[in-house]
């Protein structure tokens, strides 16, 4: 079975069609009434996708929904006894094939902490594991970046395949399409693509070291656990950096790192649904307790708490991963423009702290 197939331009729709029809296929497209935003959507045959920038929201809601059902229920009545009430489960949890398509280094990469999370520690969360097993990613070689990115300030980069299950490269008429591991290799057969010539091979290969060589971003913000200690307690920096914070948590929904959530049940006469929704550090009701208590009362100890998850709590918990992969989202999104390098970098004992 080949594992390199040439898709030309004006074929990918005729590619894509045919993967969906054997699987889930999403692929970034242009949304919002006027088109300027971006998200990944399932394929439909009218849609052309939007390759050449990165969307305005992660994948992320394909493989871990913004709003989910974990279990639903239904309480019976005894009929022999009124007084007692019988309950009725339903858990199943079921991950159908999925392929997401022209997703960035920066989006796969996102996934590496969902999993270190949600399947490799004491607990698995069956629900993500169904879903994640069953997602393939074809990741773009990034060739086009913007001056929010950050990747490699985070140990990544535009040619990062880490998390990816095949490469996409850009080329001139077309795209060469690798399979990176053996679960990847049926796909390609689906989408009937060409047998590449040496010279697309060859271009493929220029663009991929072309953009090796590139570096996106110009502060290492790689080892700053220790800084973000030194400043833990320096309220007077955490206000100068982020007063203008709104805690309004647009950061950590449009972050692929992002997962804390909560869990309600919604129930209508005796039927219900236990669900699982996307939830946010940055908001203040996240941390209130029962009692009124709040450990994290005010906006930059909620920032605080975000930074050093990302930069610190989360290196030192899975062997150096850093929590963030440098996709530059919080920064566009901002509504006060607040950046997160410049919050991470002037951790440093001797960086300044000026408003």
């Amino acid at each position: 079975m080949s594992k390199q197939v040439f898709i030309p331009r004006d074929s990918l729709n005729q590619a894509l069609e045919r993967l969906s029809s054997k699987m889930n296929v999403w692929v970034p497209a242009a949304s919002g009434s006027n088109k300027c935003g971006s998200e990944f959507v399932p394929y439909r045959p009218d849609l052309i996708p939007l390759l050449n920038r990165q969307t305005t929201t992660p994948p992320k809601a394909v493989v871990f929904p913004q709003v989910e059902t974990l279990l639903s229920y239904e309480y019976t009545k005894d009929p022999d006894n009124p007084s007692r009430v019988k309950i009725q489960l339903d858990d199943t949890s079921a991950g159908s094939p999925t392929l997401i398509f022209g997703a960035r280094p920066c989006d796969a990469r996102g996934f590496l902490l969902f999993d270190q999370v949600f399947t490799r520690g004491p607990f698995t969360d069956k629900y993500y594991r169904d879903r994640r097993e069953n997602s393939y990613f074809a990741t773009l070689v990034c060739l086009e970046w913007d001056s929010a990115c950050f990747c490699s300030s985070v140990g990544s980069g535009p040619t990062d395949m880490e998390g990816s299950d095949l490469r996409v490269t850009p080329l001139k008429d077309g795209y060469l399409v690798e399979a990176l591991n053996e679960r990847a290799e049926p796909i390609l057969s689906l989408m009937e693509g060409d047998v590449p010539t040496d010279a697309q091979q060859q271009d493929a290969r220029k663009l991929q070291e072309e953009a090796s060589r590139q570096r996106v971003g110009n502060v290492d913000l790689t080892r700053s656990a220790t800084d973000f200690k030194g400043r833990f307690e320096d309220k007077a920096y955490w206000r100068a950096m982020v007063s203008q914070c709104l805690s309004c948590g647009v950061c950590t929904f449009v972050c692929p790192t992002c997962y804390c959530f909560s869990i309600t049940d919604e129930m209508q006469g005796l039927k219900g649904e236990r669900l699982r929704s996307w939830d946010s550090c940055m908001f203040f009701q996240y941390t209130l307790e029962a009692s009124g208590h709040n450990p994290r009362p005010t906006r930059f100890e909620r920032y605080r708490n975000r930074v050093g998850h990302k930069f610190s709590f989360i290196p030192e918990k899975y062997n150096g991963m850093i929590g963030c992969c440098g996709c530059g989202r919080c920064i566009r999104s901002c509504p006060v423009s607040i950046d997160i390098r410049r919050v991470v970098e002037n951790l440093k004992e001797n960086a300044c702290v000026c408003a």
